[in-house]
């Protein structure tokens, strides 16, 4: 996941380029006007289908009491979820070609997604993980044969590494047969050893070749599908404020579950595109420890959704939970967001320890929220808002000091 000095590929869909089938070699790190295709957007809304399915089911985990239960088996299907997104993600960034049978195993891809989805209810309900892993099967098939044919047009080192990352693929897969086979038990334990193992498999691949995959492409696709996955919990919390209303005419007890929300969600956007992250996506470290930290962000931003319909069904006596576990359905996830943009975007670009600390002490002051019973979603909200009130002033004002400063040695005595 560093740089490549691998020669430029033609642009997909440049004039001339429009065959059915070409060589699927990798495209240059440093290509101009590189942005997120048709293709790509589809794809990544396709798989906000799978994570809607799992914030549902969390939400019903919770709202029954279950919670330790419904984060596990969330944090469980979330991750093949995330991971068959990710590795697609960095892999089109490097070798999409955008011809027929790139397209149509991209399809196939999103196909599996759809699978999984589809037994997301059945592993929060009944441990029946056969369709979650026959969707992530396909998913990981049609990754191995676009690795596959990769490795097929090229030579060399940059060879080595896509058989390697279509081994990999394999290996790890045949090794989730145990979700099906072992007792409930050993699969939390599975899944710790199995995520490991896939997120081994890109640092070993390319140990000794990296991919020529593109720092702004790459932080626009992340970008992009936070936004996609920030929409889907607007979009959960609403159907979930409405359905209230409808059934219990609840207005006074929804409205500041509501506003709040609106208020954390609109925080969290502001937050995390603050400030540009593709110039720090250099070295291998910075790239891996970002693209998998995004786990987390990806992770407790739809949990967010899920706690604020949490919160909407215990208001109105649907849920079966107290108002404090209720809240802190929605402080947690909200401050586990705030601390983990900070770890991998914000803190690279504050000044001095007022800047570095809005976001920590934030985090902790959402948290002190939850114990403020029917009123905690609304001051949760109105801390996040702070928080963006507070940093932008803060850069503000180091800009205009920078500014001034910059005014004061440049300036030339005049008489």
């Amino acid at each position: 996941m560093t740089s490549s000095s691998t020669p430029a590929s033609p642009t997909p869909g440049a004039p001339g380029n429009n065959r059915p089938l070409r060589k699927l070699t990798a495209r240059g790190r440093g290509e101009a006007h590189r942005a997120s295709t048709p293709l790509e957007l589809f794809f990544d809304l396709c798989f906000v289908v799978a994570i809607a399915q799992a914030g549902v089911s969390l939400v019903h985990s919770v709202a029954e009491a279950h919670t330790g239960e419904g984060i596990l088996n969330y944090a469980m299907v979330f991750f093949a979820i995330w991971w068959a997104w990710m590795n697609f993600t960095w892999f089109a960034s490097a070798y999409d070609n955008d011809d027929v049978l790139y397209r149509v195993v991209t399809l196939v891809q999103i196909a599996g997604v759809l699978v999984l989805a589809a037994g997301v209810s059945k592993a929060f309900d009944d441990h029946d993980f056969l369709a979650v892993w026959l969707g992530y099967l396909i998913m990981r098939l049609a990754m191995t044969s676009q690795w596959l044919r990769a490795a097929h047009c090229s030579q060399g080192p940059e060879r080595t590494t896509a058989l390697r990352y279509a081994a990999g693929v394999l290996v790890c897969q045949i090794g989730w047969l145990g979700l099906l086979i072992l007792p409930e038990g050993g699969r939390p334990w599975l899944f710790l050893l199995m995520a490991i193992a896939e997120m081994c498999v890109p640092a070993y691949a390319e140990k000794d070749h990296a991919t020529s995959w593109h720092p702004r492409h790459i932080a626009e696709r992340y970008g992009l599908f936070t936004i996609i996955v920030l929409g889907e919990t607007i979009a959960a919390a609403t159907v979930a404020v409405k359905t209230a209303l409808d059934e219990n005419e609840a207005l006074g007890e929804l409205l500041p579950i509501a506003a709040g929300g609106l208020l954390i969600i609109f925080s969290a956007w502001w937050i995390y595109f603050v400030v540009p992250i593709h110039g720090h996506l250099r070295s291998k470290r910075q790239s891996f420890l970002w693209g998998y930290g995004h786990y987390v962000i990806f992770a407790s931003a739809a949990a967010i959704g899920a706690g604020l319909e949490v919160a909407v069904e215990q208001a109105v006596g649907k849920a079966h939970i107290s108002t404090l576990s209720a809240s802190a359905a929605v402080t947690l996830p909200t401050a586990l967001y705030l601390l983990t943009v900070w770890a991998l975007h914000s803190r690279h670009f504050k000044v001095g320890t007022a800047q570095q600390l809005v976001l920590p002490t934030t985090a902790l002051l959402v948290i002190a929220c939850t114990f403020f019973g029917d009123w905690a979603v609304l001051t949760a909200g109105i801390v996040a808002a702070l928080a963006v009130a507070t940093g932008t002033t803060l850069t503000a004002r180091m800009t205009a000091r920078e500014s001034r400063a910059t005014a004061a040695t440049t300036a030339t005595p005049t008489g």
